[in-house]
C-alpha cells in the first residue's frame, strides 16, 4: 500500500513537472520620435575664378579677328609675366557676330564684324585676384563677366557642420519628448541630408568697349562662404 501511494505520489509530481512553463509576453514595438537637425559651418574662399574678354568690329572678318587675336595675346602675355600659370589660363569662348544695319523693307546691310573672345583665369592665391584682374584689364580687355570665390575642399567645415545638425535635432527631440511627458534615450539611426552652399555673391563688372583703366589692382574681397548640413535622426523615447 505505502508502495502504492509513493508510486502514485511520484507520476504526479513528475506529471507537474512536465506542465509547460508559459511564455513571458512579447516587447512592445519600440517608441521613437525622428526629427530633423541643420547646422552651418563659415569657410573662407581659397581660389578664384574670373571671364575677362576682348572685342574688336572691323570692317571685314579677317581684319576684326586679326585685331582681337592680338589683343587676347598681349593680354595673355601680361597674365602670365604678373605670374598666372599656363594652367590657370583657359579659352571659355569665341564668337563672330555680324554688324548689320536693319531698314523696314530691304533685306539687312553688313557694316562690319565684332570678334568677342573671353578666357577664364582661376587661381588659389586669392590675395592675387585684383592684381590680375587689374593686369588683364591694362593689357586690353574690355569685358568682363564676373569674378567668383570658391573653397577647393569641400570637407572643410564638414565636421563642424554635421555636429551642429546632430546637436540641432537632440534639441527638438528633447524638446518634443518632454511635451509627451517622457525622457530621449539613445540614437537609432542618423542619416545625412543634402548639403548647401550660398557662395558669396560674384561681382559683375561690365566695361564699355573704349574704356581704359591705369594699371592698378581692382579692389575685390573673397568674403566667406556659409556651408549648410542637415541630418535625419531617429531616437527611442523612454
Amino acid at each position: 500500500m505505502k508502495r502504492f501511494l509513493f508510486a502514485t505520489l511520484l507520476l504526479a509530481a513528475t506529471a507537474g513537472l512536465a506542465q509547460p512553463v508559459p511564455a513571458p509576453p512579447a516587447p512592445g514595438p519600440m517608441e521613437t520620435v525622428t526629427v530633423s537637425g541643420t547646422g552651418r559651418a563659415i569657410v573662407t574662399p581659397d581660389r578664384f575664378t574670373f571671364t575677362v574678354g576682348v572685342q574688336t568690329v572691323a570692317a571685314t572678318v579677317d581684319d576684326a579677328v586679326s585685331e582681337n587675336n592680338r589683343k587676347v595675346a598681349a593680354v595673355i602675355a601680361a597674365l602670365k609675366k604678373a605670374g598666372a600659370q599656363d594652367k590657370d589660363i583657359q579659352t571659355s569662348q569665341f564668337t563672330i557676330y555680324p554688324q548689320q544695319d536693319y531698314q523696314q523693307g530691304k533685306l539687312p546691310r553688313i557694316l562690319g564684324y565684332q570678334v568677342s573672345n573671353s578666357i577664364n583665369v582661376r587661381s588659389e592665391k586669392v590675395g592675387d585676384a585684383g592684381r590680375l584682374l587689374g593686369v588683364a584689364v591694362a593689357a586690353g580687355v574690355n569685358n568682363s563677366s564676373g569674378i567668383n570665390f570658391e573653397v577647393s575642399d569641400p570637407a572643410r567645415g564638414r565636421d563642424q557642420g554635421l555636429k551642429a545638425a546632430f546637436d540641432d535635432a537632440r534639441a527638438k527631440a528633447a524638446l518634443l519628448a518632454q511635451a509627451a511627458g517622457r525622457t530621449l534615450g539613445r540614437a537609432i539611426s542618423i542619416s545625412e541630408g543634402v548639403r548647401h552652399e550660398q557662395p558669396p555673391m560674384p561681382m559683375q563688372r561690365t566695361m564699355a568697349m573704349e574704356a581704359r583703366v591705369a594699371s592698378a589692382d581692382v579692389p575685390v574681397e573673397s568674403g566667406t562662404q556659409e556651408v549648410g548640413y542637415m541630418v535625419t535622426v531617429t531616437f527611442e523615447l523612454r
